[in-house]
C-alpha cells in the first residue's frame, strides 16, 4: 500500500451506528459446492430477518461478478481476489451495522479465513451448506457440473478444482436431510441471538 494513503477516521463509531439500528453489524458467510442451496438459503434468512426488523444486505456470488468482479476469471487467482473484495465489502457493511449476508462457493479457507479476519471477533458466522458432490450435480440448477464435465469450464469447483471443507464452521446446514425452511430458521436464530442489541 501507498505510504501517502491514510485511513481516515469519522466521528461517528460503529457502536453509535449500531446503537441507532438497534442492532450489531456482522457477517454471515454461507460457503458450500454449486447447487448446494447457498442462496436459497441466505435469501429465506434475508427474508426472516426483514421480517423480524433487521436491517440486512445480501452479497451474492453471481450478482457480484455482475458489477464490482466483472473482471475476474475464474483461476485460483482471481477467486482468492474475488472472495479478497468481497470480504472487504462485507466488513465495512457489517461496520455500518447492517447484517450482511454472504454467499460464495469460496473453496479455499485461507480465503474464508481471511474474510473472518476483517470483522471483530464474535462478528463472523460460517455456515457450511453441505450436499454431496453427487446430490448437487443432480441438482446442477444451471446447468453447470454438465458443462464442466464436458470440458467447457475449466477449474470448475468439485470437477476440476478442490473444494476445502469447512473445519470448525459455526452452523452446518445439510440440505440432503434438512428443508430450506428448517436451515433458515436455524441460521435466523443464531444471527438474531448475535445481533441483538438491546
Amino acid at each position: 500500500m501507498d505510504k501517502h494513503i491514510k485511513w481516515h477516521k469519522g466521528h461517528i463509531t460503529r457502536e453509535q451506528r449500531e446503537e441507532l439500528l438497534g442492532q450489531r453489524g456482522i457477517v454471515v458467510w454461507f460457503t458450500g459446492l454449486s447447487g448446494s442451496g447457498k442462496s436459497t438459503l441466505a435469501v429465506a434468512v434475508e427474508k426472516a430477518l426483514h421480517e423480524s426488523g433487521l436491517l440486512t444486505f445480501r452479497l451474492d456470488g453471481d450478482n457480484i461478478r455482475h458489477g464490482l468482479n466483472s473482471d475476474l476469471g475464474f483461476s485460483s487467482q482471481d477467486r482468492d481476489e474475488n472472495i479478497r473484495r468481497v470480504s472487504e465489502v462485507a466488513a465495512l457493511m457489517a461496520d455500518a451495522g447492517i447484517i450482511t449476508l454472504a454467499s460464495f462457493i469460496s473453496p479455499f479457507k485461507k480465503a474464508r479465513d481471511y474474510a473472518r479476519t476483517r470483522v471483530p471477533e464474535g462478528r463472523f458466522i460460517e455456515v457450511y451448506v453441505k450436499a454431496s458432490l453427487d446430490i448437487c450435480r443432480q441438482r446442477d440448477p444451471k446447468g453447470l457440473y454438465t458443462k464442466a464435465e464436458n470440458g467447457e469450464i475449466e477449474e470448475f469447483t468439485g470437477i476440476s478444482s478442490p473444494y476445502e471443507e469447512p473445519l470448525s464452521p459455526e452452523i452446518v446446514i445439510d440440505t440432503e436431510n434438512m428443508t430450506i425452511d428448517e436451515g433458515a430458521e436455524l441460521i435466523t436464530g443464531n444471527i438474531i441471538s448475535l445481533s441483538d442489541k438491546k
